[in-house]
């Protein structure tokens, strides 16, 4: 049976656009300031005609004045019909913006929930992000195409890629006269009127599931995805540092120290200035109880990272490594580039840091080196990454013979690149990245081509769910990719060992980390890479 588009649940059509809740209503279409053959008028009217717009106690709309988050979230959780959740900020806009934030369209780094951002204008990126998660969750956007939309590419942050090009591709969003995106520009109300009729347009033409509340009679959506089933813990621990020593990379095979083939399989962590709870002792012992050899210690550079704060982000890294070594695992030093898509913009921080980094563990054989995590946006492989990686990989060079992961361009998809034009040394891995919802038979050509040059690939991280990290869990898609990995004997980290919520995280919302787990604590996605662990 087709479902009903959102846009007619009845929740919908009490959306408000007002600064003072209590303002009078007034006569539709009547805003004094609204001009006439105006290139907004008639999305503003649009909704004024329906009811679902008020302006503000003068009669006016205002619509060049700058929208606010609160005010700009409030609306969009009105149109997807969200509940309101219990808050902890006394600000209008915080149940809903609480349950906007607990259904995962923003993180809390974005807008913290204790609410005083909820006053300041919202970024276009952000408001983009939001509409798009809320309104229009299946849209994708193909990287090549919409990324070639955006004159300011370069401006837009690595973390809003995917809903920027899906609202592109869609035509939600489009650019000013001169095709630039002013991705931290904020947006007027006459703007935000515009994005939330074209999201609207578009839900009648898409039946996605439902996201939110409760669906009413034959409106709940069809899926043929089972839940995964609780897992046990793994006899024993397998394959890991006392067994198999320091590693090395024969021909495009990841060896021991006898020059046995060897495979690690086991997770990454999220961000370490975020979720840095899950990278302690206990949870890797847990990770490890399931047959896990190997540790991604994510350790973002932007986002409030490494760059912002390099001390405490180092004293994260020693510990966790420190619990690692503790659990015999092998642990991956992730020098996550996301926002800062190109990794020269801080070779010279990271040649310092891998510099130290090299030095103090010379001598423990658990710890591989991630040079650069996703480079992406405007970046090419023999001007940026490949020299960035000739630096780094001979500061690492000057202290250890460790293996060292080398990303490339559109978030370590682009191994044809490298395979064509290696860097040149030992123990150098190329890392894939892959999302089982998003990438399929063309990027798996790509890695069978990369192995058939002979470029030695590490998959450091990946995913259930689409690449946004939300978006279902693809057990079917999965097990292709797994079957895959197995077959050329590929190392892999699953993305992301944290209680986040959205479909990629491991663990379920409210997982302790410093206790033992079992099956209970694990989401669909968890359950699949926890499960895979041994083979």
């Amino acid at each position: 049976m087709k479902k009903k588009p959102l846009l007619l649940r009845p929740a919908a059509l009490f959306l408000a656009l007002t600064l003072l809740l209590s303002a009078p209503a007034l006569a539709r279409g009547s805003f004094p300031d609204v001009e006439s053959g105006s290139w907004y008028e008639a999305d503003v009217n649009a909704l004024a005609g329906e009811g679902i717009l008020l302006g503000f106690e003068d009669g006016t709309f205002r619509p060049q004045d700058s929208i606010t988050a609160g005010q700009f979230i409030t609306i969009v959780a009105r149109c997807a019909g969200l509940e309101e959740a219990p808050a902890s900020s006394s600000h209008w806009a915080a149940p809903l913006l609480q349950a906007a934030l607990n259904a995962g369209w923003y993180d809390w780094d974005e807008l913290p929930p204790t609410g005083e951002g909820y006053e300041e204008p919202i970024t276009r990126q952000l408001a983009v992000k939001v509409l798009m998660k809320a309104l229009l969750p299946q849209a994708r956007g193909n990287f090549a195409v919409e990324a070639a939309k955006l004159n300011d590419l370069s401006a837009l942050n690595g973390r809003y890629y995917d809903t920027t090009f899906a609202a592109y591709s869609t035509g939600v969003a489009k650019g000013d006269h001169q095709g630039n995106f002013r991705p931290l520009s904020s947006l007027t109300r006459a703007e935000a009127c515009a994005l939330i009729q074209r999201a609207r347009s578009q839900m009648e033409e898409q039946t996605p599931p439902w996201p939110y509340g409760t669906p009413g009679p034959g409106e709940a959506p069809e899926t043929s995805q089972a839940p995964a089933e609780a897992l046990s813990p793994a006899e024993a621990i397998q394959g890991g540092v006392k067994e198999n020593g320091t590693l090395q990379v024969v021909g495009t095979q990841l060896c021991n120290e006898n020059g046995d083939p060897v495979v690690l399989r086991g997770m990454s962590s999220h961000g370490l200035q975020w979720y840095g709870q899950f990278v302690s002792s206990q949870a890797m012992a847990n990770t490890a109880a399931y047959g896990a050899n190997v540790f991604r210690l994510a350790m973002y550079t932007g986002e409030g990272g490494y760059l912002s704060q390099p001390g405490l982000m180092k004293e994260k890294l020693a510990n966790a490594v420190e619990a690692a070594v503790e659990n015999d695992l092998y642990v991956i030093l992730d020098w996550h580039i996301l926002s800062d898509g190109n990794p020269m913009d801080h070779v010279d921080e990271a040649v310092a840091f891998f510099s130290e980094m090299a030095e103090t563990y010379a001598d423990t054989p658990n710890v591989i080196y991630e040079i650069c995590n996703e480079p992406n946006g405007n970046v090419s492989w023999a001007k940026d990454v490949k020299p960035y990686a000739e630096k780094v990989v001979a500061a690492i060079r000057e202290h250890s013979d460790g293996i060292i992961l080398i990303g490339s361009p559109t978030w370590s998809q682009d191994i044809h690149l490298p395979a064509a034009d290696p860097v040149e040394g030992e123990n150098l891995m190329y890392t894939l990245h892959f999302y089982a919802g998003t990438h399929g038979k063309e990027l798996q050509e790509r890695l069978e081509n990369a192995l058939a040059d002979g470029l030695p690939v590490f998959v450091s991280e990946w995913g259930a769910s689409r690449a946004d990290g939300s978006g279902g869990v693809f057990p079917e898609e999965t097990k292709v990719w797994l079957e895959l990995l197995k077959e050329h004997s590929i190392s892999w980290c699953g993305w992301s060992l944290c209680d986040k919520n959205e479909t990629s995280a491991a663990l379920k919302p409210g997982t302790p980390p410093y206790k033992a787990w079992t099956g209970e604590e694990l989401s669909d996605s968890g359950k699949l890479m926890f499960g895979a662990f041994g083979g």
